[in-house]
């Protein structure tokens, strides 16, 4: 059964979505037009995972993440964009309640976005807007021998919402965020129930009777990221909290992926160059 555990996430991420898109307070460009930030993460925390075609139990354990991110502000038509990059990954080595089997699980996420941004007080700003994303992983039970892997590949377009609010705690300037990425639709792989990889392939369809569209309905999915960046010397550190719970009902098979991780990083801020004015300026470098 699809779990009402974490549903009360949804309401809230959309309706700060809509509050967003009726904003018509001014502007907010929080990043130069010619600086890029990147950042790097990693760290590991809770896992939970539940995939049916391989075992009807829930197997539960430890993740490791890798998160990198790319940001930097554009303009389409005028206006303002916040474009970002996003790539996520995952890995987990869990168990089945008595400890008697254990499960592999890898993931590979890259994620695309537009955000308008917004500003909401002096000290926040808001962004929201849409996403592409696509992801492919495996999940691995040795204890099963006809059938020990499970691919997992998704594609989808949706939504996401952002907030940043510089703060101070005595003469320590702070800056924390607040990410939700909510998927609307898209298309994933799943095998029927009771079906074998060989049949999938051995049928003359290639698969792709294997490929199922997705919405709310079977694949309520959303990942959000909270962060505190801190600056340490001349650079800033990064510590953050990702909340990531994925999950799929397809041809009568159950899948799920919960993860709770901690995560420390560092944050680079990039100033681009002028490329015309340095070759105007007879520079050799």
């Amino acid at each position: 059964m699809m779990t009402r555990k974490y549903s009360g996430w949804f309401l809230p991420v959309l309706l700060l979505m809509a509050a967003c898109l009726r904003l018509s307070a001014q502007e907010a460009d929080s990043l130069p037009a010619r600086e890029v930030v990147r950042s790097l993460m990693a760290g590991g925390g809770f896992a939970n995972v539940l995939d049916t075609y391989l075992s009807p139990l829930e197997y539960t354990g430890e993740g490791a993440c890798v998160l990198f991110e790319n940001l930097r502000m554009t303009r389409l038509r005028g206006k303002p964009w916040l474009s970002q990059h996003q790539v996520q990954l995952d890995y987990s080595y869990t168990h089945n309640p008595s400890r008697s089997a254990y499960m592999h699980s890898g993931m590979v996420l890259y994620a695309y976005s537009l955000q308008r941004p917004f500003r909401l007080a002096p000290f926040l700003a808001g962004y929201v807007g849409p996403e592409a994303e696509v992801a492919a992983g495996v999940v691995y039970n040795r204890r099963n021998s006809n059938n020990p892997a499970q691919a997992k590949a998704f594609l989808s377009v949706g939504a996401t919402a952002r907030l940043a609010a510089d703060c101070r705690v005595g003469r320590l300037p702070l800056r924390v965020g607040w990410q939700a990425h909510l998927p609307v639709v898209g298309i994933a792989f799943s095998p029927h129930y009771g079906e074998s990889y060989y049949e999938m392939f051995s049928l003359g369809e290639g698969g792709w009777h294997n490929v199922v569209m997705t919405s709310f309905h079977n694949r309520p999915s959303l990942r959000q990221l909270l962060t505190l960046d801190i600056p340490i010397g001349r650079g800033v550190g990064r510590v953050g909290y990702l909340a990531d719970f994925r999950q799929t009902r397809l041809h009568h098979l159950k899948y799920h992926s919960w993860t709770h991780s901690s995560l420390i990083g560092y944050v680079r801020h990039l100033r681009l160059l002028d490329a015309r004015r340095q070759f105007s300026s007879h520079s050799p470098f």
